[in-house]
């Protein structure tokens, strides 16, 4: 099976919003709302997934990452509120 690379944002319990990468979301997804993803995830479970993208390799799930840590919370939300989440997760069949 072929290996995917993701860039994310998750909404926390709180409202804020972090962005990671990691190459299986649904196990990602899984870690944060456990208490064992991202320190920031941690005291904000829940997280809803709000936006993905899938990348040809790490390095580009990893630079799109720090990219998009770089935008502003306003830019982040326009992100999300243009990104197609439901048509990606169901044209890639990731159940989450």
């Amino acid at each position: 099976m072929e290996t995917r690379n993701y860039t994310y944002i998750v909404e926390c319990s709180d409202g804020k919003l972090y962005t990671g990468w990691t190459n299986c979301i649904e196990k990602r997804l899984i870690q944060h709302n456990s208490g064992r993803g991202a320190k920031f995830t941690r005291c904000r479970i829940p997280v809803q997934l709000r936006y993905l993208e899938i990348s040809e390799t790490k390095s580009d799930a990893m630079k799109r990452e720090a990219q998009i840590k770089q935008m502003s919370r306003s830019q982040k939300v326009k992100l999300i509120a243009e990104g197609h989440l439901k048509k990606i997760l169901e044209e890639n069949n990731i159940n989450i």
